[in-house]
């Protein structure tokens, strides 16, 4: 077998062929040519030459569907940009991960992929990439119903009834000794190393209902509607692997799909301060726990936390009731 090109995955990929120039696209769609620029930026792809020929009838179909949602007024150009730019990073990130876990899965480790190596890869592509699709729309469907459900329980609402801060459970998990680890495993170990934790924290924060709102490697924040739920999380977790974990409850300012404010800093100084095995808590997620059951929270000394003055901890544990 030939060496797969860079035109044939993009053929198989993307499903049309490159027609149109900057100024093509955006006439065909009826946008103007600024506006498909700062669209196809804020998506996250290069800025191209103006004689580049780079784009299909599926583009100028997309830009076309962008135009109706601004003639209709129902989204604005600030809005249709930011939307652009969630789907972007949100759909780049997935989309490089999965193509390592599929070239990860066929081609053999450590060695050199042959031209057939990759070929075989692009013939599974093409075999799996309609399902892959069907599987990818059905999930982002159910993932919105999931944050539209989520809003709705806990957003307080300002006047034009548009969530603004919202009172939840947020929480750090950060793994014992990374970065000792880090320095004796290879690349591969430690590969699989930081994939099995994030894939634990994963499974346990959704069997609870919660959010994992980021992995940065040795470390995990995830959010829950409420005390009881965040403490099941934060409980689990601690015995699945080796972690110190802080949680926080209060008002967080929810921006691009991340958590922001004092209840997620303190969360995050409260990993911190934790020992090894063990689980801080603020006081308003102590006292929404209150020791119901299968919770006991015991209060312990105040500590300074960096940029909060001094703090009140209670650590958690299961209950032995």
């Amino acid at each position: 077998m030939n060496r797969p090109t860079a035109e044939e995955i993009d053929r198989l990929l993307v499903g049309m062929p490159a027609r149109h120039t900057k100024a093509g696209v955006s006439a065909e769609a009826g946008v103007s040519p600024e506006l498909a620029e700062r669209i196809w930026r804020a998506l996250g792809f290069a800025s191209l030459a103006d004689d580049a020929v780079a784009f299909s009838d599926g583009d100028v179909d997309a830009l076309r569907r962008v135009s109706r949602m601004l003639d209709s007024g129902l989204l604005d150009e600030q809005t249709v940009i930011r939307m652009a730019r969630a789907l972007g990073q949100t759909t780049a990130k997935l989309a490089q991960w999965q193509a390592e876990i599929m070239i990860g899965a066929m081609l053999p480790p450590g060695e050199r992929p042959s031209d057939d190596d990759l070929a075989r890869v692009l013939d599974t592509a093409r075999l799996l990439l309609p399902d892959f699709e069907q599987v990818l729309i059905h999930v982002w469907r159910a993932q919105l119903a999931a944050a539209g459900t989520r809003l709705l329980s806990v957003a307080d609402l300002d006047e034009a009834n548009i969530p603004a801060r919202v009172s939840i459970a947020v929480g750090f998990a950060d793994l014992v000794s990374f970065t000792r680890r880090a320095r004796e495993l290879d690349e591969r170990e430690l590969a699989a190393l930081v994939e099995g934790f994030e894939a634990r924290a994963s499974d346990v924060v959704a069997a609870h209902g919660g959010r994992l709102v980021k992995t940065l490697g040795d470390e995990v924040l995830f959010t829950a509607h409420n005390p009881e739920d965040a403490a099941a999380i934060a409980l689990d977790l601690v015995e699945a692997a080796d972690l110190r974990i802080g949680l926080a409850y209060g008002p967080v300012l929810p921006i691009m799909g991340d958590v922001y404010g004092t209840t997620v800093n303190l969360a995050a100084r409260l990993t911190a301060i934790a020992r090894p095995g063990t689980i801080l808590v603020d006081a308003e997620l102590a006292e929404g726990l209150d020791d119901g059951p299968g919770f006991e929270v015991r209060r312990i000394r105040r500590r300074p936390a960096r940029g909060l003055g001094m703090v009140q901890p209670y650590a958690l544990r299961r209950s032995s009731s």
